[in-house]
């Protein structure tokens, strides 16, 4: 008997797809019962079979999960299909609720090799029940995280921007996350602050994302290099200009790097500027700002804040709105996606129970 069957809060694992990591928690009312992460792989398919995996790693402390919810980054349909992922190679269109809930019926049932990444028996198309499965886009997912645990506990109107390899956004109206009417609102990163900017892995100029996210940083950490500058920076990089990442300039800021500052201080402008506009359009109570990149703490947060504050329409004339960072860390979008499973799941429940389903 799966524990939500029982009297037992249900066990919810979610499942955050990252640029560049996969992080899966298990949840169990507030308490997270175990994490795991993996590098994200290099194709669609391997992620499927990396999410399988992750769970059968949190499950292998002695329960069943009774609902699975994933976070995937670009646009996520209202039935789980993943149409557009910029930053994702090969995942256009995949049907990952689809694929996901065939993958874990064989796993449960035996007939999924874990070795092979593939059925044992070919011919074998169903297995026995897996959980419920729910997907979402991942910056959504992490709004939803730190709307119920975290630090937008009890806003009622607010914005999450999440900084990563991209740029992602999660809208609160009313206290409920706002999907729009086909699952693809708070796709932010790819607002265009610059029309002649950089190409952008969406196909457009000037995005969000090209001037704010860990990709960006990176490529300002490049840009300082080939003029010279950047010794510390590119020393964590072991020397090599195509090998830095945004995370060895935060690393370098950490220790007290002039030029490392400098870069995340020009990021955090850059964020500043795009937190003015979306604040323009929707007036939040506040806007939590998550993702690794917010890791780097005030000095990307504190340029954003002045930055902010010299943008926004009329800002002594309205009243402030707080950017802080994310309370979750790291593992926001993993329990946001647990969070937006656990509630699709007792929501299913509930209708059983009335006969409305």
């Amino acid at each position: 008997m799966n524990a939500g069957q029982s009297c037992d809060p249900p066990v919810v694992v979610g499942v955050d797809v990252g640029g560049t990591k996969l992080m899966a928690v298990a949840l169990r009312g507030e308490e997270v019962l175990g994490a795991a992460k993996v590098p994200t792989p290099a194709s669609g398919l391997g992620v499927l079979d990396a999410i399988v995996n992750l769970v059968d790693d949190l499950e292998s402390a002695g329960f069943l999960t009774d609902a699975l919810g994933v976070g995937a980054p670009g646009l996520v349909d209202l039935e789980g299909r993943l149409r557009f992922a910029p930053n994702l190679a090969d995942a256009d269109g995949l049907e990952l609720r689809a694929e996901l809930g065939s993958r874990m019926g064989l796993r449960r049932s035996g007939l999924l090799d874990r070795k092979a990444g593939g059925p044992s028996r070919p011919d074998q198309t169903m297995g026995s029940q897996g959980p419920d499965i729910v997907i979402d886009n991942d910056a959504t997912c992490a709004t939803a995280g730190e709307l119920a645990l975290g630090a937008m506990r009890g806003v009622r109107d607010g914005l999450m921007v999440t900084l990563g390899s991209g740029i992602g956004g999660g809208i609160v109206v009313g206290g409920n996350l706002f999907r729009g009417a086909h699952g693809f609102a708070g796709e932010v990163g790819h607002m265009v602050i610059d029309p002649g900017g950089p190409m952008c892995a969406c196909g457009k100029r000037g995005c969000f994302e090209t001037y704010a996210s860990g990709n960006a940083l990176a490529q300002l950490a490049r840009e300082a290099a080939q003029a010279g500058r950047g010794a510390a920076i590119l020393e964590r990089a072991g020397g090599s200009i195509e090998s830095l990442r945004g995370e060895h300039v935060t690393q370098a800021a950490a220790e007290g790097d002039s030029e490392a500052e400098a870069l995340l201080a020009r990021l955090g402008w850059w964020l500043g500027l795009g937190l003015a506009n979306l604040a323009g359009i929707f007036d939040p109570q506040m806007i939590v700002v998550g993702g690794g990149l917010a890791e780097a703490g005030e000095a990307v947060l504190g340029p954003a804040r002045l930055a902010f504050a010299e943008l926004i329409e009329g800002a002594r004339f309205r009243p402030p709105i707080p950017i802080v960072a994310a309370a979750l860390g790291e593992k926001a979008g993993a329990i946001g996606a647990a969070v937006v499973a656990r509630r699709s799941l007792l929501r299913a429940r509930r209708a059983a129970m009335t006969g409305d389903g």
